[in-house]
């Protein structure tokens, strides 16, 4: 896995991570949405840590990578 992921979308990843436990701690969120969006916070934190999105790989698209104007 090559990583295709910059510092700063790594970290807004985890300041949405922390939103959504903090959401899920103080019970605003509930039911299935609560479910929903714990699973993505666990995916969120996942790719961050191993700085690869799958996603992005898919999708052909890097966000360090900038194109050089001729």
């Amino acid at each position: 896995m090559k990583i295709n992921m910059t510092p700063k979308d790594r970290f807004i990843r985890f300041i949405l991570v922390i939103v959504i436990i903090i959401l899920l701690w103080a019970q605003v969120l509930k039911g299935a949405l609560a479910t929903i969006l714990g699973i993505l916070g666990i995916i969120l934190v996942i790719t961050s840590v191993y700085g690869f999105c799958p996603f992005y790989a898919v999708l052909k698209v890097s966000p360090g990578k900038k194109k050089k104007q001729k």
